[in-house]
């Protein structure tokens, strides 16, 4: 018998599995990795030694109108770490800088100001400039070019006007852009919902490039750094956490070169084969990023990944803030026939893009695999509406998974952190 604990909202659920029906148990080596240093010597460090980029304090000096694009509340960026030594770092080279912090929100709702004091600390929210990012904010947006897609790349004016634009940010395997962190503070964090609607297009989105850990061919990545450069994104933070979110490295310089050597640094160590079973069960890895069955649709690719077809993926995720979204709900909850809204979809180019379409495209590519039972804590006709089965726990979701199978034997892959890991496939 063995116990495994999966996260769930700030806290665990647990279950144990017998030996003959666990197959494998797959993570990342991340959890193995220990620091030398804490997470603010690291933060630290890394600005002493930038990548490819002069310090930021000399890239500071004679900047009058500094901009930090920060991650907003559905991301576990450990801003309480990396934002001080910024702060510090800029006003070494220019202690009148006027500094504003934009909240990347993408196209989620704005961070409230309770996040914001959980997320920097009172003291950086009550004495620094914070602008939160409105997708939909059309006098603050501006057009800075056509994206190599085709289109339209709109983003926030006051990253565009800024004398020296830079980001805070974590790097970890991404379910379509292939890793998040660098290039995306600005799209999707700071653009309009025009432009992240034509780079989430339903071309893009089925692109075989377009998946964990892929970076080289992938279409959506390619527009995310063209819109960066443009944007002159000088200069990057970014960190790579562990189930605990607590910083394991860092890194920074470069909008291109920082990136890489964090993203080659979690390659080498979130990499899992795949174990084919008949039931996977996955989580988004706790809060903050298992609020909503939307953000959630990221774990459920882990599952995808090694699930058996025609098998049961449970996916373990709180979700006490909905579904995360009116569009994605409605474009599962409306149509039956999921092959229709499939073929709806692919039908349209990516100007015509529509809100959320994208994660919904991945939910059904998943629900056309698998069936998915969802563990929450949400009600169970939203969750049955966007054909997905309820479960309160682990145990109910298992016995349901069996009874779906009618197999006397089943096996069963176990992800407790799917986002942390990037699942390949055997050779």
């Amino acid at each position: 018998m063995k116990k495994l604990s999966f996260p769930y909202g700030k806290g665990y659920q647990e279950c144990v599995f017998s030996d003959d029906e666990l197959k494998a148990v797959l993570t990342s080596s991340i959890e193995e990795y220990v620091p030398e240093l804490t997470g603010i010597e690291l933060v630290t460090k890394a600005l002493e030694n930038p990548v490819g980029s002069q310090r930021l304090c000399e890239l500071a000096k004679g900047k009058e109108n500094i901009v930090i694009i920060a991650s907003d509340h559905t991301r576990p960026v450990p801003s309480k770490v990396i934002m001080p030594p910024m702060l510090k770092e800029i006003r070494k080279g220019n202690p009148q800088a006027k500094i504003t912090i934009l909240i990347a929100t993408g196209c989620h709702r704005g961070t409230t100001k309770e996040e914001l004091i959980h997320k920097f600390g009172e003291e950086i929210v009550k004495n620094e400039n914070i602008y939160i990012h409105d997708c939909d904010e059309r006098e603050k947006i501006v057009n800075i070019g056509v994206l190599p897609s085709g289109g339209q790349c709109e983003i926030n004016k006051i990253a565009y006007e800024a004398d020296l634009l830079v980001a805070e940010g974590f790097i970890e395997p991404h379910f379509f852009a292939g890793y998040s962190g660098g290039r995306k503070s600005i799209l999707p964090g700071v653009a309009s919902r025009t432009t992240v609607l034509a780079n989430h297009c339903s071309e893009f989105i089925a692109h075989e490039k377009s998946r964990t850990g892929i970076l080289e061919g992938n279409p959506i990545h390619k527009d995310m750094v063209w819109a960066a450069k443009t944007a002159k994104l000088t200069f990057i933070v970014n960190v790579v956490l562990n189930s605990e979110k607590e910083p394991i490295f860092a890194v920074a310089g470069d909008l291109e070169e920082a990136h890489k050597t964090g993203t080659d640094f979690i390659s080498s160590l979130c990499a899992a084969k795949a174990v084919p079973a008949d039931i996977v069960i996955s989580t988004n890895g706790g809060y903050p990023l298992d609020q909503n069955i939307y953000q959630a649709v990221k774990g459920m690719t882990a599952a995808e990944a090694t699930v058996k077809e025609g098998g049961v993926i449970i996916m373990v995720a709180a979700s006490d803030d909905g579904t995360g979204g009116d569009h994605f709900y409605h474009h599962l909850a409306d149509e039956r026939d999921i092959d229709k809204t499939i073929q709806l979809f692919l039908s349209r180019n990516r100007n015509e893009t529509v809100s959320d379409q994208w994660q919904s495209q991945i939910l059904l590519r998943i629900l056309k695999k698998a069936t998915v039972i969802y563990v929450s804590n949400m009600a169970d006709e939203m969750i049955k509406n966007m054909h997905m089965i309820p479960a309160k726990n682990i145990t109910e979701a298992l016995k349901k998974a069996k009874e779906i199978l009618k197999k006397e034997n089943v096996t069963i892959t176990a992800i407790p952190d799917g986002v942390s890991v990037v699942v390949t496939q055997n050779d």
